[in-house]
């Protein structure tokens, strides 16, 4: 995946925030398991999965803390 993606962690509103630490989110699952097969057939285990939930969870977290401190918390 060498396409240029994110040209900023900058966003107009703490909802645009979030969504883009979803995004980085995602983006680096894909990352880790390029292969959509496996994706696919992993998914079911770890949709049901209360630890696992939560770790996603988490990474979306640590990801919107990072884009919240690069806008500045969004204040103005």
């Amino acid at each position: 995946m060498a396409d240029t993606w994110l040209p900023s962690l900058i966003t107009d509103t703490p909802q645009q925030g979030f969504e883009l630490a979803i995004t980085l989110s995602r983006r680096g699952v894909k990352y880790t398991q390029p292969d959509m097969d496996t994706l696919k057939k992993l998914r079911p285990e770890y949709a049901n999965d209360a630890a696992g939930l939560t770790a996603a969870s988490q990474v979306i977290a640590t990801n919107f803390q990072t884009v919240a401190a690069a806008n500045n918390y969004w204040r103005k």
